[in-house]
Protein backbone atom coordinates (compact mmCIF):
# COMPACT_ATOMS: atom_id res chain seq x y z
CA UNK A 1 0.00 0.00 0.00
CA UNK A 2 1.15 3.63 -1.02
CA UNK A 3 0.94 6.05 1.53
CA UNK A 4 1.58 8.89 -0.39
CA UNK A 5 -0.93 8.16 -3.25
CA UNK A 6 -3.97 8.26 -0.05
CA UNK A 7 -2.39 11.75 0.73
CA UNK A 8 -2.72 12.79 -2.95
CA UNK A 9 -6.21 11.60 -2.60
CA UNK A 10 -7.01 13.64 0.22
CA UNK A 11 -5.45 16.53 -1.01
CA UNK A 12 -7.69 16.25 -3.85
CA UNK A 13 -10.85 16.33 -1.84
CA UNK A 14 -9.97 18.31 0.56
CA UNK A 15 -10.94 15.20 3.10
CA UNK A 16 -8.37 16.62 5.74
CA UNK A 17 -10.28 19.63 5.36
CA UNK A 18 -12.54 19.98 8.32
CA UNK A 19 -13.37 23.83 8.49
CA UNK A 20 -15.53 23.35 5.25
CA UNK A 21 -18.21 26.08 4.59
CA UNK A 22 -22.14 24.81 4.75
CA UNK A 23 -23.91 26.77 2.40
CA UNK A 24 -27.20 27.76 4.50
CA UNK A 25 -30.44 29.40 3.03
CA UNK A 26 -32.33 31.47 4.38
CA UNK A 27 -35.70 30.16 6.00
CA UNK A 28 -38.60 32.16 4.64
CA UNK A 29 -41.91 31.58 5.89
CA UNK A 30 -44.93 30.97 3.59
CA UNK A 31 -48.72 31.20 4.46
CA UNK A 32 -51.54 28.95 2.51
CA UNK A 33 -54.06 31.04 0.88
CA UNK A 34 -57.52 30.24 -0.74
CA UNK A 35 -58.91 32.65 -3.10
CA UNK A 36 -62.36 31.53 -4.63
CA UNK A 37 -63.25 32.86 -7.77
CA UNK A 38 -66.54 34.77 -8.36
CA UNK A 39 -67.93 31.63 -10.26
CA UNK A 40 -67.30 29.14 -7.50
CA UNK A 41 -68.62 32.26 -5.92
CA UNK A 42 -71.92 31.79 -7.93
CA UNK A 43 -71.93 27.87 -7.59
CA UNK A 44 -71.58 28.02 -3.76
CA UNK A 45 -74.36 29.93 -3.63
CA UNK A 46 -76.45 27.93 -6.16
CA UNK A 47 -75.81 25.12 -4.35
CA UNK A 48 -76.64 26.27 -1.01
CA UNK A 49 -80.22 27.60 -2.52
CA UNK A 50 -80.65 23.54 -3.58
CA UNK A 51 -79.99 22.27 -0.32
CA UNK A 52 -82.70 24.92 1.19
CA UNK A 53 -85.33 23.92 -1.29
CA UNK A 54 -87.56 21.29 -0.66
CA UNK A 55 -86.56 17.75 -2.44
CA UNK A 56 -90.31 17.01 -3.13
CA UNK A 57 -92.79 19.00 -4.63
CA UNK A 58 -95.46 17.89 -2.50
CA UNK A 59 -97.98 19.65 -3.73
CA UNK A 60 -97.72 17.92 -7.05
CA UNK A 61 -96.63 14.39 -6.30
CA UNK A 62 -100.18 14.34 -3.93
CA UNK A 63 -102.31 15.41 -6.76
CA UNK A 64 -100.62 12.35 -9.13
CA UNK A 65 -100.70 10.03 -5.87
CA UNK A 66 -104.63 10.54 -5.80
CA UNK A 67 -105.39 10.44 -9.57
CA UNK A 68 -103.12 6.99 -9.29
CA UNK A 69 -105.33 6.10 -6.41
CA UNK A 70 -108.88 6.72 -8.15
CA UNK A 71 -107.49 5.14 -11.49
CA UNK A 72 -108.10 8.29 -13.27
CA UNK A 73 -104.02 8.72 -13.95
CA UNK A 74 -103.08 8.20 -17.61
CA UNK A 75 -100.13 9.07 -19.59
CA UNK A 76 -100.02 10.40 -22.76
CA UNK A 77 -97.92 7.94 -25.08
CA UNK A 78 -97.81 10.63 -27.95
CA UNK A 79 -96.51 13.47 -25.69
CA UNK A 80 -93.96 11.13 -23.34
CA UNK A 81 -91.99 10.44 -27.27
CA UNK A 82 -91.87 13.26 -28.40
CA UNK A 83 -90.72 14.53 -24.69
CA UNK A 84 -87.97 11.15 -24.94
CA UNK A 85 -87.17 12.05 -28.68
CA UNK A 86 -86.01 15.99 -28.08
CA UNK A 87 -84.33 14.76 -24.86
CA UNK A 88 -82.26 12.11 -26.78
CA UNK A 89 -81.71 14.34 -29.38
CA UNK A 90 -80.49 17.14 -26.93
CA UNK A 91 -77.69 14.47 -25.14
CA UNK A 92 -76.67 13.39 -29.12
Amino acid sequence: MRVDAFAQIQSMYNLGNKNKQVKTEATKSFSDQLQISSIGKDLRTARQAVAASKDVREELVGDIKSKIDAGTYSVDSDSLAEKLFAQMGSAV
